[in-house]
């Protein structure tokens, strides 16, 4: 596992893991739609990129003609 990959993983997972704590604690209320849900998709999205190596804005990126580091 690459660094880079394990960097996508802690991060999606803090994300992840400061959305439910503040929903926890009250601070948040996740029950209801709002613009944190899309945080809470951008954190899944890191998260799982990092064990898949699917990122859907890499895909889109590329197709754009960015070039992708070796």
């Amino acid at each position: 596992m690459t660094t880079d990959r394990i960097v996508r993983i802690v991060a999606g997972a803090m994300v992840m893991l400061t959305l439910l704590l503040a929903h926890i604690t009250g601070q948040v209320n996740l029950g209801s739609l709002s613009w944190l849900w899309l945080t809470a998709f951008v954190g899944l999205n890191l998260f799982q990129s990092g064990f898949t190596r699917f990122c859907p804005l890499e895909i889109i990126l590329e197709k754009l003609g960015v070039r992708r580091v070796q």
